[in-house]
C-alpha cells in the first residue's frame, strides 16, 4: 500500500518528536510519503493531488478537524467515488477531534496510530455520509464554492463564536476549552439578533420554519466535546443516514440558561428541546436564509459571512479506514 500522510505542524496535542514517532511507526507498515503542511489550504491541495494520482491508496491526516476537512474537500474536488478514490485515515492532534472521535478512534495520536495499523492490518473500513454546502442559486451567494463538511456546520451564534476562537488564536492564544467557553459569553453579549431571529429554513414540500437566531446542522453525533464531556444537538444524527438541524427561534438570558444546561446534560437519546427549539432529522437537502449576513463555520472553521446556503446531505461520500 502506498499512503501519503498530510502532516499539519501546527496541531496542538502533538510535538515534532512525537510526529517523528508516529511518522515512522506508519512507515513500517506501508510505503508512506510525508508532507508537511506549509500555508492554509495546502492540506486541500495535497488531497487533490492524492486524489488525481493513479498510485495512492491512502491519504493519512494527521492534525485537527481543520486538516481533515481539508484533505476531504481535495479528495472530494470532483465528487464522491468511495471505490475510486484513495481511502481517509486520521491520526488525531488537535485540540478537539470531533471527527475521529465519532468515528470510535482514541483521542490519543500514539493509542489512534495503533488503532489505525490494526484496522489495515485487518482491513476494516466503513463509507460515510458527508454534509456538502453550496451557495444558493438566484441569491447573491449563488456563486459561493461548494463545500463538504465531515461533522458538522453552523449559521449564526456558533458560527459567530469559532470566529472570535479564531481571532484570538491569531493573536497567540491557544486553543482550549476555556477560551471557546469565554467566547460563548462574550458572542451572547454582543449578538443582535438574539430576540428575534434574521433565519428561514426552507426544504422542499415543507411549510418554511422562519425566524430562528441559529440553525446548527450536524452530520453525526455527538456535536462536539467539552473536554471529554460529549455534548449532543441532534442524537439521532449518524454517519449513516442525511443531515439534521437544531434550530433555535430564543436566546434570551433564561433560553441560553435552559438550552446551555439541556447541551451540558445531553445524550444519545436526548438533546435541547423546547417551545423554541426546532429539530429534523435525516434530511437530504435544505437551505437557510437569513434576512443578514451571518457568519457561517464548517468543522469548527470560520468561512466568513453568509445570507443564503444550501445544504445536502450526501450518503456513501467518502471510505475511510476505522
Amino acid at each position: 500500500m502506498r499512503a501519503l500522510l498530510v502532516v499539519n505542524p501546527a496541531a496542538t496535542t502533538t510535538s515534532a518528536r512525537r510526529r517523528d514517532v508516529l511518522i515512522h511507526a506508519l512507515a513500517s507498515e506501508m510505503k508512506l510519503e510525508a508532507v508537511t503542511t506549509e500555508y492554509r489550504g495546502h492540506a486541500r491541495d495535497l488531497g487533490r493531488q492524492a486524489a488525481e494520482s493513479d498510485d495512492i491508496d491512502l491519504v493519512v491526516a494527521l492534525g485537527g478537524d481543520g486538516t481533515v476537512n481539508e484533505v476531504v474537500n481535495g479528495l472530494l474536488h470532483a465528487g464522491p467515488a468511495p471505490d475510486r478514490l484513495p481511502g481517509l485515515a486520521v491520526v488525531p492532534g488537535g485540540s478537539t477531534n470531533v471527527f475521529a472521535r465519532a468515528l470510535g478512534l482514541p483521542n490519543d495520536p500514539v493509542e489512534a496510530t495503533g488503532a489505525l495499523l490494526d484496522a489495515l492490518r485487518d482491513g476494516t473500513e466503513r463509507v460515510v455520509g458527508l454534509g456538502l454546502t453550496s451557495g444558493t442559486p438566484g441569491t447573491e451567494d449563488e456563486a459561493v464554492p461548494a463545500r463538504w463538511f465531515t461533522f458538522n456546520a453552523g449559521l449564526g451564534f456558533d458560527a459567530g463564536v469559532v470566529g472570535r476562537v479564531e481571532q484570538q488564536r491569531e493573536r497567540g492564544k491557544k486553543s482550549t476549552h476555556a477560551l471557546y467557553v469565554r467566547q460563548v459569553v462574550r458572542q451572547f453579549l454582543g449578538e443582535p439578533n438574539r430576540r428575534h431571529g434574521t433565519i428561514t429554513l426552507e426544504q422542499p414540500g415543507e411549510d418554511p420554519i422562519e425566524d430562528l437566531v441559529v440553525a446548527i446542522v450536524s452530520n453525526t453525533s455527538p456535536w462536539t466535546y467539552l473536554g471529554n464531556r460529549p455534548m449532543y444537538t441532534s442524537p439521532k444524527a449518524s454517519f449513516d443516514t442525511g443531515i439534521d438541524v437544531l434550530g433555535l427561534s430564543r436566546l434570551s438570558t433564561a433560553a441560553v440558561a435552559r438550552y446551555g444546561t439541556q447541551l451540558l446534560t445531553s445524550s444519545p437519546e436526548r438533546g435541547p428541546h423546547g417551545r423554541h427549539a426546532v429539530s429534523l432529522h435525516d434530511l437530504d437537502q435544505f437551505t437557510l436564509h437569513s434576512k443578514v449576513p451571518l457568519p457561517l463555520q464548517m468543522d469548527g472553521d470560520h468561512l466568513g459571512l453568509r445570507t443564503s446556503v444550501t445544504f445536502t446531505g450526501v450518503r456513501r461520500a467518502l471510505r475511510v479506514i476505522v
